[in-house]
């Protein structure tokens, strides 16, 4: 593929459909930039070297249109001595000069077209290129986020995950029953302490029954004598 033909192809492409058509974005990406700067080189160096021919060339059209001057200057000098022959070869010359010096003209033209398509393709490829690098960091974090999701919720879908549960389930219920054989064994064993609180809590029951019987035996008295 000629230079113009990958730069037109790069300046014409769109980096998103691209990506999104890409099964590895990530890697799509750097290639995508790969590509946009090797490009730039080749255009680069294309250019380089048709600036070097457009001077080239100008220097030739000069060389070739002072030719034509000066067999214009010899069929004149010819004329006024008297040698129409002369006159007539120098005319010759002058027309072959300024038949070069028209093609060379032409050919200047092309070539500067050329360097104008070549310039604006580069500064297109410059402006994506700078875009395609300030985004793939951006698709390679996304890249990588995407990836750790899937892994996660591949695991979350495979079957040991359910049985790791399972098996923490297990260990609980286990504990459990550990624990409710320390509790069976602390149940009809009390300390002094204990025993004495227990004592301590009778006298309160005890006071508070008092307390409100006196209550209800006043009342019913309250009632008999109203």
């Amino acid at each position: 593929m000629g230079i113009f033909s990958r730069a037109t192809e790069i300046v014409n492409s769109n980096i998103n459909a691209l990506l999104d058509k890409a099964e590895d974005p990530e890697k799509m990406v750097r290639l995508i930039i790969q590509e946009m700067e090797e490009t730039l080189v080749e255009v680069r160096t294309t250019s380089a070297r048709a600036i070097a021919d457009r001077k080239t060339l100008a220097r030739r059209q000069g060389s070739v249109e002072r030719d034509a001057a000066e067999w214009q200057r010899k069929a004149e000098l010819a004329i006024r001595k008297g040698r129409d022959d002369l006159a007539r070869g120098a005319l010759a010359e002058r027309a072959k000069a300024e038949a070069a010096a028209e093609a060379l003209a032409t050919e200047s033209a092309a070539l500067d077209e050329t360097l104008a398509k070549l310039n604006d393709d580069m500064e297109t490829l410059q402006s994506k290129l700078k875009d395609a690098k300030a985004r793939q960091n951006a698709i390679v974090m996304r890249g990588k986020a995407a990836r750790s999701r899937l892994d996660i919720r591949r695991q979350l879908s495979d079957h040991s995950v359910d049985d790791a549960i399972l098996r923490f389930e297990q260990y609980e219920s286990r504990i459990d029953d550990l624990e409710g054989e320390v509790e069976s064994y602390d149940m009809g064993q009390k300390t002094l302490a204990a025993e004495i609180d227990a004592l301590e809590g009778d006298e309160e029951v005890d006071a508070e029954l008092r307390r409100l019987k006196e209550r209800v035996e006043q009342g019913e008295q309250t009632q008999d004598g109203s």
